[in-house]
């Protein structure tokens, strides 16, 4: 093969690898959001105010939710034993659809003293999502269990969201991302893919047309050999 060939052949080959770095990991936007909760008690009303965090992390056809409070909400006029707070609360989902994703975690760690801001663990819960688009997570009602009682935190300031991320419904189902969708050669509607199966298509495209051009250089050296044979 001519230097002259083998140069077009790399620089193709170049720019079908760059240009599958186009396509990049799904954008997040995540923010510490102050959420007011107005708390219903056995003892009376109490309010206090923490600082929420939710991060995801994406776990097969779904996404892992881990909602952090930064700050203590309610409290107990004795003491709470090691163990005995249980807390949940749901994360309501807006956006390409509105749906609640209920989390729960550990129960307290520690003990806690009486008339101290309880800290809540970690909640976590899966989010699998039946529309693809944008989605914000907020924080919804809290609930706190405890030696036989129950109280209920319910967010009074209608917080804004703590995240928002572009997500993926498995078979890439409901609102698919800009120029997603195909038609065959019937005018039939193909299934609708995310970036990760573009940025395959693209690999698989590119591997194509460059095993093709490959193999029109060589046939060119072939020929160009029995016409000096």
């Amino acid at each position: 093969m001519s230097d002259r060939k083998r140069s077009t052949a790399l620089a193709l080959a170049s720019a079908l690898a760059g240009s599958a770095v186009l396509f990049t990991a799904p954008a997040a936007h995540a923010a510490v959001v102050d959420v007011a909760y107005d708390c219903k008690t056995p003892i009376g009303d109490k309010s206090a105010v923490s600082p929420i965090d939710i991060k995801s992390v994406k776990e097969g056809d779904g996404y892992k939710l881990t909602m952090s409070f930064q700050k203590g909400v309610s409290s107990s006029p004795i003491e709470l034993g090691k163990g005995a707070m249980s807390p949940s609360a749901v994360i309501l989902v807006g956006g390409a659809e509105k749906v609640s994703v209920p989390v729960s975690g550990p129960s307290n760690p520690e003990a806690v003293p009486p008339d101290t801001p309880i800290k809540i663990t970690d909640l976590s819960g899966t989010y699998t999502p039946k529309k693809s688009g944008k989605v914000t997570f907020t924080a919804g009602v809290l609930t706190i269990k405890a030696m036989g009682t129950t109280t209920t935190c319910t967010p009074g300031n209608s917080p804004g969201p703590s995240l928002e991320l572009d997500v993926t419904a498995p078979g890439g189902g409901g609102n698919a991302q800009p120029g997603a969708e195909t038609t065959d050669t019937t005018g039939d509607t193909l299934p609708q893919t995310g970036p990760a199966d573009s940025a395959l298509a693209l690999g698989t495209l590119g591997g194509t047309v460059l095993l093709a051009g490959a193999a029109g250089v060589l046939w060119l050296t072939r020929r160009g050999q029995r016409a000096r044979s």
